[in-house]
């Protein structure tokens, strides 16, 4: 069964750092596009980054570029969300996704991924 699962999040204060994780089963990994995707109340989905595990590229949105920073581990077929300076903004929930690229550059539409986690909540406030 193809399955990716997030964990790590939680409620920090502004200028906080939370990690996130998504583990993948069912599949591996390597030739994917692993996309970090977030939600607010009210608001349509928006991609945060994403990044071409083949390549070994990873791109980031505006909003978090500086802030964030994707890892992954390969024995454990797993990436992670490293968010730090986190804002009030970056309140919402998480997900994360993977399409099929090999060798492809990877993007920030939904579209683009067929494989979703079932997201963690992350919110900033004091």
């Amino acid at each position: 069964q193809v399955q990716l699962v997030e964990s790590g999040g939680g409620l920090v204060q502004p200028g906080g750092s939370l990690r996130l994780s998504c583990a993948a089963s069912g599949f591996t990994l390597n030739n994917y596009g692993i996309g970090w995707f977030r939600q607010a109340p009210g608001k349509e989905r928006e991609g945060v980054s994403c990044s071409s595990l083949l390549v070994g590229s990873t791109y980031y949105a505006d909003s978090v570029k500086g802030r964030f920073t994707v890892s992954r581990d390969n024995a454990k077929n797993t990436v992670s969300l490293e968010m730090n300076s986190l804002k009030p903004e970056d309140t919402g929930v998480y997900y994360c996704a993977a399409g099929y690229i090999g060798y492809g550059s990877c993007g920030l539409t939904t579209s683009a991924y067929g494989t979703w986690g079932q997201g963690t909540q992350v919110t900033v406030s004091s």
